[in-house]
């Protein structure tokens, strides 16, 4: 199974996003587009993981959630990965609670490093992928949404969980999920 863990964004930034993307869609039609219920900022992508394992994921996971706090994220602003003329990624900016988010993710890099699972980027950078292009040369149409992108605003989310999510065929599947609980 494929696995990744990942931070939701609350109810009311997820509406939001996905009428954000909704709008968007019309200016690029040929990308891929995330569905809305798989809106999420992964924190560290663990790739093809035996179903054995998931006790041991569980058992490091844990207590991470303990250590940290709830945080407020916004998403606002945008960009794209890629040459400019051809963008390959689609992508909104999260700001807010930054710091909380980066030292959540380290401390999820921190607990799994001993199973093995390491990070594929030296530092963590938080973005909520929007969309790719369908063609390996990229769409100049995601262009346009970044530009579009630019002065966009989708408000603010609280996160309060951390989640191991299952990748199979584009859909996301949390397998469980943690609390995050300091000061609660």
């Amino acid at each position: 199974m494929r696995l990744f863990t990942a931070v939701t964004l609350g109810d009311t930034l997820t509406a939001e996003a996905e009428r954000g993307i909704e709008r968007l869609r019309a200016l690029a039609p040929e990308a891929r587009w995330v569905r809305p219920e798989g809106v999420h900022l992964t924190l560290l992508f663990l790739g093809d993981v035996e179903p054995s394992c998931l006790s041991l994921l569980q058992e490091a996971l844990d207590p991470v959630g303990k250590r940290h706090a709830p945080f407020v994220v916004s998403v606002a602003g945008g960009g794209t990965f890629g040459a400019p003329a051809h963008p390959r990624v689609l992508w909104a900016d999260v700001r807010g609670d930054i710091a909380a988010l980066k030292a959540l993710q380290a401390d999820v890099a921190r607990a799994l490093e001993p199973l093995g699972f390491t990070s594929e980027h030296p530092e963590y950078t938080a973005h909520l992928t929007l969309a790719r292009a369908k063609r390996p040369r990229g769409d100049p149409a995601l262009g346009a949404c970044a530009r579009a992108l630019a002065e966009a605003s989708w408000g603010e989310g609280r996160v309060d969980r951390l989640v191991l999510f299952e990748s199979a065929g584009g859909h996301y599947a949390s397998r469980w999920e943690v609390p995050l609980g300091r000061g609660a």
